[in-house]
């Protein structure tokens, strides 16, 4: 099947393979004082094609007779010119608020439409208006405050993911929204969300892995668009458009510190804690540079740099509400050193064929504190000689006021992170447009445990290679497209893809994860390393191809069609379609919906993902085991086979202009998954009602608990997205005002419970545990809206940002005495559930900026300006089970995270 569908697609192609010739039109981009325009970009409506002016403002692209030009650049209205019989066109821009951030890419095969006309919702944020009036040094943080359904918090005590950042799109996982770069698919980290983490079970994309002084605008599309692009699209598609600038050298140099005079824990100094920084921590230091060279007449060779710095931050209870932390002394976020670079070219060649390439690599060391090993709890942790006596090992063992031992492992990784594209696209002469590329990435993620150690091998070894795992995807794909005069224009895009992922899973070194010592646990402290036994080396094969269709039935209603079918080597295959509508009621108001199917496969990364890691619950130190979907454990549990996920998806909304400079946007959702790849919550070795070989092997693997991928649970997501955007300029300065809201929420339809573990009320219970479910529906926050105002006149401009996080509730592990999560109250009266409840929360931000040179700006300002923080963890009155949560800390990752207040100052240049 997948021969005949090449062979068919590729027929095709070739019957359109005669070279057709456009003219060459150029021209001048200028304001209405004569004054060039640099950098303005240029494209023909309805085709790739497209430049930017030069120093001099000139331009050159090719184009065909009667076609229409779009110019745009920021700080300007957009300007739609036909082009006729003329070869030299001049365009003059007025000053308004409409920009290039208005001409998207993502949404539709059809090139280069303005967002306003597209018949779903696309958010389009300009990098350096986001990025530098904020503390907030990488792109994800950002985007949380920037987009209405983006949601991300910052992780801490949970193992990989307190060094990877991912983020989801509309509450639904991190692995189900798809990331372009240019348009083309980026590939995903081989970083499997486990532990204490959101989206666990998810893999996901590091969008910090690219460097932001390369970005030059985001584009979100708010819809499922699977039939457009493919698996992971099921929540919608981030499209990270490249820098194109020549002649200019544009960057930043940025720092900042928290200063938290509340929960730092040298607050806390006095009760014995004795991790900590000084009175500002979380140290952060940015700097970045892109600079581009014209090549030839319409080329462009753009090179960025990024480089970043971030020290730990240390959080601890200076009121005494809760009891001292013995669980996790050093809680707090990790510190990082990461730094990268990218590339963007695009080069003419001849008879209207570009070259272009895009690619980079980005690095990134981590460090974080794992939970606290005390003697008196847990002294066969601890590396003694033959009679039991703890071996003392300077810098690493300390001692506690009351000469109690005690040590914080380590938990380091290294990440590297590659990607390239290369292709080709041009036009034929009857009209055809196409683009044939090949782009490779690459993830990889090694884990390396610190200051620690393997209690049975002795005192002599505290560093250990614990091994890692890496993911690779090529991708080969081309795209065909034409414009057709049917009624008021017809659009068709034909495409294939061949895609090929691999994933590699490697041991550590043997003292990392070997047991010397019978009496002792196996492995390094903190993170035992991979085993052979984990090892693995998987890939698989996608094909497929796909169609869609856009038409103006009227200048006012269009109308969108795409189908998608796709094969893959190691689950069967998939067909899936979207319908789309847009209508405008008059020149101010559109109307716009959409319906469609959409799919997930399983990722390699869930598949074949197998380790064993250290857990705190209920106050004891236990082993986890995640077990492989085809491995000997997972087919005693009872765990089926894994299978792709399938969504329905519905959107009805609308766009209003309801002034000169003030629009509005109002959409709403439905998604419904079915076979929900998560998690599964955790089997005890101590359940006797599992099945004895289950437990046979738990006890051999010397664990405690066993976990495992399953296509669980179904849901449902509803929900609203809100953008007010208000901008206006004159002679008294200029006004901005942006308000986006998001309200959702999401229903729990049913959980998928195998029949061999649908036997008992524990076997049900842990299989997808209230405490799981809670953690799902917490990555769907039920309300969380941001306003920003900003007022600026000559050279200065001064801005504030409000942001509400509505309320979450999470569990905790409770004491394990009940099948819920459970805690008795200090006074012993009761027991209650051990249920843990954010209450909603408003943070603020001032900033300020001032030109201070030709081409040089000075950004100052406090983000969170009042210390806010999420309410403790702990359920009242029963302060004795504080730290029963996922960080080991006061409260979980929730909301806007636990660092506090922050100032920054940053400079931004462009010369």
């Amino acid at each position: 099947m997948k021969r005949q569908l090449f062979l068919a697609f590729l027929g095709i192609s070739i019957s359109l393979n005669v070279w057709g010739q456009s003219n060459i039109i150029t021209g001048k981009i200028t304001d209405t004082k004569g004054e060039a325009l640099i950098g303005a970009v240029i494209i023909v409506q309805g085709t790739t094609a497209g430049t930017i002016s030069d120093i001099d403002g000139n331009y050159s692209i090719m184009a065909k007779p009667n076609s229409n030009l779009i110019v745009s650049i920021l700080g300007y209205i957009t300007k739609v010119v036909n082009v006729g019989n003329e070869s030299n066109i001049s365009i003059v821009l007025e000053e308004g608020n409409v920009s290039l951030e208005d001409v998207v890419v993502v949404g539709s095969r059809r090139p280069n439409r303005l967002k306003t006309e597209t018949p779903v919702p696309i958010d389009v944020l300009n990098t350096s208006m986001t990025q530098f009036p904020t503390s907030k040094m990488d792109i994800t943080s950002m985007l949380n405050f920037a987009a209405p359904s983006f949601n991300y918090n910052k992780q801490s005590g949970s193992d990989g993911a307190d060094h990877i950042d991912l983020a989801t799109l509309r509450g639904l996982g991190p692995d189900q929204t798809l990331v372009l770069i240019n348009g083309k698919r980026r590939h995903q980290t081989a970083y499997v969300s486990v532990f204490g983490s959101r989206g666990r079970g998810s893999s996901g994309t590091d969008l910090n892995a690219i460097p932001q002084s390369s970005i030059d605008r985001i584009e979100i599309l708010r819809d499922g668009a699977s039939a457009q692009y493919g698996s992971d699209a099921i929540a919608g598609v981030m499209n990270i458009i490249l820098k194109q600038n020549t002649g200019k050298l544009t960057g930043h140099v940025g720092y900042g510190a928290h200063i938290d005079n509340k929960y730092n824990t040298i607050k806390s100094k006095d009760q014995g804690y004795n991790e900590y920084k000084g009175n500002m921590d979380g140290n952060t230091f940015s700097t970045g540079l892109s600079y581009g060279w014209k090549l030839a007449k319409t080329g462009f060779l753009n090179v960025s740099a990024d480089f970043n710095t971030i020290d730990k931050t240390y959080r601890q209870d200076p009121d005494k509400t809760l009891p001292f932390n013995i669980y996790r002394r050093a809680h707090g976020e990790g510190s990082m050193t990461g730094g990268g670079v990218m590339l963007n070219l695009e080069a003419p060649i001849k008879n209207a064929v570009t070259f272009y390439a895009f690619g980079g690599w980005n690095n990134k060391k981590s460090d974080a504190f794992a939970f606290t090993r005390r003697f008196a709890d847990n002294p066969e942790r601890f590396p003694t000689d033959a009679n039991g006596n703890i071996i003392i090992v300077n810098d690493i063992i300390k001692t506690t006021t009351d000469s109690q031992y005690y040590y914080n492992p380590h938990i380091q990784t290294v990440v590297n992170d590659i990607a390239a594209t290369a292709g080709l696209k041009g036009n034929l002469k009857n009209g055809w447009d196409w683009d044939l590329s090949h782009t490779y990435g690459k993830n990889d993620f090694h884990f390396y445990g610190d200051k620690t150690f393997n209690a049975s091998l002795g005192a002599n070894q505290t560093h250990f290679d614990d091994g890692g795992f890496s993911f690779a995807q090529n991708t080969t794909n081309l795209n065909l497209g034409k414009e057709y005069d049917w009624m008021k224009g017809f659009h068709l895009g034909l495409g294939a893809e061949f895609r090929k992922e691999d994933y590699n899973l490697y041991a550590g070194e043997e003292a990392s994860y070997k047991n010397y010592n019978p009496n002792k646990p196996s492995g390094a402290q903190g993170f035992p390393g991979y085993q052979p036994g984990d090892e693995v080396d998987a890939s698989r094969n996608t094909i497929g191809v796909y169609a869609e269709g856009e038409l103006d039935i009227t200048n006012a209603w269009l109308a969108n069609a795409a189908v998608r079918f796709e094969n893959y080597s190691d689950f069967g295959s998939t067909f899936n379609y979207k319908l789309a509508s847009r209508y405008k009621i008059n020149k101010n108001i559109n109307i716009r919906g959409s319906f469609s199917t959409g799919f997930r496969a399983p990722s390699l990364q869930q598949i074949n993902f197998s380790s064993t890691f250290t857990t705190v619950q209920g106050g004891t130190i236990s082993e986890v085991k995640i077990a492989p979907n085809y491995s000997s454990i997972t087919k005693i549990a009872g765990i089926p086979e894994l299978k792709q996920e399938e969504s329905t998806n519905a959107s009805l909304g609308f766009n209003i202009k309801l002034a000169e400079g003030l629009s509005l946007s109002i959409d709403g959702y439905q998604v419904g998954i079915k076979d929900r790849v998560v998690l599964s919550g955790q089997f005890s070795a101590g359940d006797t009602s599992l099945s004895p070989s289950l437990l046979n092997i738990m006890d051999s693997l010397k664990v405690g608990f066993a976990q495992f991928f399953a296509n669980a649970v179904n849901t449902t997501n509803r929900g609203i997205d809100i953008v007010l955007d208000y901008s206006k300029s004159g002679d008294y300065g200029n006004i901005r005002g942006l308000f986006t809201a998001n309200f959702q929420n999401m229903k729990i339809d049913e959980i998928n419970v195998p029949a061999s573990l649908n036997t008992s009320p524990s076997n049900k219970e842990y299989f997808y545990s209230i405490r799981e479910q809670y953690f799902l529906l917490a990555s769907a926050p039920e309300s969380k809206f941001a306003l920003s105002l900003e007022y600026g006149k000559d050279k200065w401009n001064i801005g504030t940002r409000l942001n509400y996080f509505g309320k979450i509730n999470l569990y905790g592990y409770g004491d394990f005495n009940t099948l819920l999560p459970e805690v008795p109250l200090n006074d012993g009266s009761k027991r209650v559930p051990d249920l843990f409840n954010y209450k909603s929360k408003i943070v603020n931000d001032l900033f300020f900026s001032y030109k201070i040179i030709k081409g040089a700006t000075l950004y100052l300002g406090v983000d969170n300006v009042f210390n806010v923080h999420p309410e403790l963890g702990y359920v009242p009155g029963a302060s004795d089970w504080a730290y029963n949560n996922e960080t080991g800390g006061p409260w979980d990752a929730v909301q806007m995270g636990g660092n506090g207040r922050k100032w920054f100052a940053r400079v931004g240049f462009s010369f």
